[in-house]
């Protein structure tokens, strides 16, 4: 098969995997996300499906790792609601590593051009310090352990990196787990109704937040100049 036909063969594979993820994301997607802001009705929904009520709410957190933009505070948030600490983090960090590990796999599959459907080449320059191999697995876990940093974007870079499948899945589980604790902690003490308790929480994980996001600004600053520097 020529150069030519392949460009467009993934033209239009590209094409028609933005379509169906545009119509699954306007008419599941969003939906679910909104329906999540409102614990008492996502659970009422979630229920009324009996067993495949936590495999429903599994796949809608797959479905926000996959789509970049949509939030997962209010996924998490409604986990600790439904499910209580315990039951809501490990379904949604079962979400997280599923949806992490298709990501990974479509990337090694696809390279930087699938990447690059979802995120511009500037933004994707920004981490291009993680690429290198003396630091990326160190860097890679302060970012994603970092509240407020961009972890689903970061969740697309990983398969640029030069690391493995494992070490990344690993990677996820341990940084994300502090700040899913947190927020499930928060959506089951407003299940409770220990509004105190629960608005504490997401003070201090905004707070925190956005901490996160000055230093993660930093650190990809700071590696950006040494890169320059070294070359």
């Amino acid at each position: 098969m020529g150069e030519r036909h392949k460009k467009i063969i993934w033209s239009i594979a590209m094409v028609l995997f933005l379509v169906i993820m545009a119509l699954i994301t306007a008419y599941v997607g969003i939906p679910m996300v909104r329906l999540a802001e409102e614990p008492e009705k996502f659970q009422a929904w979630v229920d009324s499906y009996g067993i495949w009520g936590r495999l429903i709410f599994l796949g809608v957190v797959v479905f926000q790792v996959l789509v970049a933009f949509v939030p997962g505070e209010p996924i998490e948030l409604a986990a600790g609601y439904m499910f209580g600490v315990l039951e809501g983090s490990l379904l949604t960090m079962a979400g997280f590593l599923i949806g992490s590990w298709i990501i990974f796999a479509l990337v090694r599959r696809f390279g930087s051009k699938f990447v690059e459907v979802f995120f511009s080449k500037e933004r994707i320059a920004e981490l291009s310090f993680l690429r290198n191999p003396r630091k990326t697995k160190v860097l890679a876990f302060i970012l994603m352990t970092i509240p407020g940093t961009p972890k689903d974007f970061l969740s697309y870079f990983a398969g640029l990196m030069p690391i493995t499948l494992k070490e990344w899945l690993a990677i996820v589980a341990v940084s994300r787990t502090l700040s899913l604790v947190t927020s499930t902690i928060s959506g089951a003490a407003a299940g409770e109704e220990r509004y105190i308790l629960s608005g504490i929480m997401l003070a201090v994980t905004a707070l925190i937040s956005g901490i996160g996001i000055i230093y993660y600004r930093r650190i990809c600053a700071q590696e950006r100049r040494e890169a320059e520097s070294e070359e």
